[in-house]
């Protein structure tokens, strides 16, 4: 329970940023201001300024709002296409599963960046572009655990007296898979959160992800490249914004997977 807990928090802050940011912000995040570019941490700028003089605390808050964007996107596309896919593998004849199977896993073996990279390549680079990228690349991910769990739940007893009873195999998936599959694919949607923070912001660095001037952490990183040795804290602050999301969504993950099945608790 303990990651859980840490992961909520962590989680909920980066979602507490993003909401505030909605509503206020210490400065225009767009707004380029020469006179004061490169400026450390001050009483009105709390993290400094970028190279074009932005507010850097203004563009983490809003970045926030476009990482958690992209994720929930992403991962909806991913879970909405695979946990149906899965199901079906597991619930149909054997080599109609089987072939389902095969098929998942050479789209499993392909690179999810260099999919996104080449979506951005042929329809330019975009946060939509990149969240539909990385959605259709996690599909697999969520089919497979989504197999696999069915796979379990269909060998049940009571599974096997609804069909015995001639229930239906819709009547079956509605009534006995998807409730007992759900708790696996909410950790996994945790877990597929997290790499699609980390996919974003490498697509972004990349510059096949958010495009300026729409803040983004991975864009902010790229920005600060040329001026490590002499402002570094312009790389260690959406740094430090990237780990804080994806360690809260990967210990949620866990702690959920611990709150769905205790035996694995510890491990």
């Amino acid at each position: 329970m303990r990651n859980l807990r840490i992961g909520a928090v962590l989680v909920g802050l980066v979602v507490l940023v993003a909401l505030v940011s909605f509503v206020w912000t210490p400065h225009d995040p767009l707004k380029v201001n020469a006179a004061v570019r490169l400026l450390g941490p001050t009483r009105e700028y709390w993290l400094g300024t970028d190279k074009f003089g932005r507010d850097v605390l203004s563009q983490i808050m809003v970045g926030a709002r476009t990482t958690l964007y992209v994720g929930v996107i992403a991962v909806g596309i991913a879970a909405v296409i695979g946990t149906p896919l899965g199901i079906l593998a597991g619930m149909t004849k054997k080599w109609v599963g089987e072939l389902v199977m095969r098929v998942n896993d050479l789209a499993l073996a392909f690179p999810a960046l260099l999919l996104a990279i080449m979506f951005g390549a042929v329809y330019g680079a975009s946060t939509v572009t990149a969240m539909i990228a990385i959605g259709i690349a996690t599909i697999p991910s969520f089919a497979r655990i989504a197999r696999s769990a069915t796979l379990q739940v269909m060998s049940t007893e009571y599974v096997l007296a609804a069909r015995a009873a001639g229930r239906s195999r819709r009547y079956t998936a509605r009534r006995h898979v998807v409730p007992n599959i759900a708790g696996l694919v909410i950790v996994q949607s945790s877990v597929s959160f997290a790499i699609a923070v980390l996919a974003e912001a490498a697509l972004s660095f990349l510059g096949f992800g958010t495009r300026p001037p729409t803040p983004s952490w991975g864009r902010m990183l790229q920005e600060s490249q040329e001026l490590l040795t002499v402002q570094p804290r312009l790389a260690l602050v959406p740094g430090l914004a990237i780990a804080v999301a994806v360690l809260g969504f990967n210990l949620l993950g866990d702690g959920l997977r611990d709150v769905f099945d205790p035996r694995l608790e510890g491990r």
